[in-house]
């Protein structure tokens, strides 16, 4: 190849890697910490309010039946020389299967917590996207990524969205959907 022909491959080859390079410069990211908006906007607090209560209502009754079964193992053992063979037999497999039952509704309520915390938190979880949407719109990002889940490692505190997330989410409560957010708005 002649050098004519290597300097105009090389001169096709940078023609077409700048405007890459270019656009990859104009590219803006954010970052946000999905779990700390979760936890800190208004509708997320409430939510999982309401999910303590309810998860701790549930573990009180279970608790209580665990109560109940233990006593209840405690006089079996304590009349099991009293009984007939046949008698005990039948009081252990009893208990037994009401500790199974148990620990079947155990699973059953951990099952249900989870369905209902995916319930509370999806409209949130959709709402968040919408406010992420409309910040990432007024400042021209290109990309926003999830920080614990996008395998993001290190980012500068200056592409960290997620104060701003909070308090756009917290004061457009109850505002029309496309109100304009704020670009101005204090940093916690």
């Amino acid at each position: 190849m002649s050098l004519r022909s290597k300097l105009s491959v090389l001169a096709v080859a940078l023609s077409l890697a700048v405007p890459t390079l270019a656009a990859a410069q104009d590219l803006k990211v954010g970052y946000v910490d999905y779990q700390k908006v979760l936890l800190e906007v208004e509708d997320g607090k409430a939510a999982k309010t309401r999910l303590q209560k309810w998860l701790e209502a549930r573990q009180k009754e279970i608790d209580s039946q665990q109560e109940a079964l233990r006593k209840e193992k405690e006089m079996l053992e304590k009349q099991a020389s009293a009984m007939s063979e046949e008698m005990r037999i039948q009081k252990a497999t009893d208990l037994q299967k009401k500790v199974y039952e148990l620990a079947q509704k155990w699973e059953q309520s951990r099952g249900e917590a989870a369905e209902k915390e995916r319930k509370e938190m999806e409209p949130i979880i959709g709402k968040i996207d919408e406010v992420i949407g409309r910040i990432a719109q007024r400042d021209g990002l290109g990309m926003v990524f999830e920080k614990r889940d996008s395998g993001l490692v290190y980012a500068l505190s200056q592409y960290d969205l997620t104060n701003e997330v909070i308090r756009t989410y917290n004061s457009s409560k109850g505002k029309a959907k496309d109100a304009p957010v704020a670009k101005d708005a204090p940093k916690k």
